[in-house]
């Protein structure tokens, strides 16, 4: 696609977090672990349940644009994690995880040789490659949006 720079530097800052959106490792910073398996009062999820819900579902959609032998988990059970972390380093390990494949998304974005209008490689019938970055970009902007506010309620964020 000719031209397409500017459109890779949105995508970039867009998946960054940058503009009107908190950054992930903003919306993570501080958050004490007694509180990440707490859901507050009249919410269904807890900040660990975003957390881990964010990590699985950009895992899963990287995973369809460049694996050709992609399967689909198991809706809703395999995207949505208990409600409490299920050791002590389970935060810090799907933090890590989140980050190194949103790297992926980013490196995916910025390569040049990426044709962002093509389908996706082994669906020709499927979506565009942009349709999918968006996806994970407004998919991430959405869980981190109630990230916050899950932390507001839980008296754990500050503006």
């Amino acid at each position: 696609m000719k031209g397409d720079k500017a459109l890779r530097e949105d995508l970039l800052h867009l998946l960054g977090g940058r503009g009107a959106h908190v950054e992930f490792t903003r919306a993570v910073a501080g958050l004490g672990a007694k509180l990440r398996g707490m859901k507050p009062r009249g919410m269904p999820y807890s900040p660990w349940q975003q957390v881990e819900h964010l990590r699985l579902t950009q895992w899963d959609i990287l995973e369809y644009i460049r694996n050709p032998r992609y399967v689909a988990p198991k809706w809703p059970e395999e995207y949505w994690p208990a409600a409490e972390p299920p050791t002590r380093d389970a935060w810090d390990r799907s933090i890590k995880a989140f980050q190194a494949d949103l790297r992926a998304v980013e490196r995916l974005v910025a390569n040049p040789n990426t044709d962002l209008l093509a389908r996706v490689p082994h669906d020709p019938k499927g979506p565009t490659i942009l349709h999918e970055i968006l996806l994970i970009a407004d998919h991430n902007a959405y869980h981190l949006g109630q990230l916050i506010v899950l932390r507001r309620m839980l008296g754990a964020w500050r503006d």
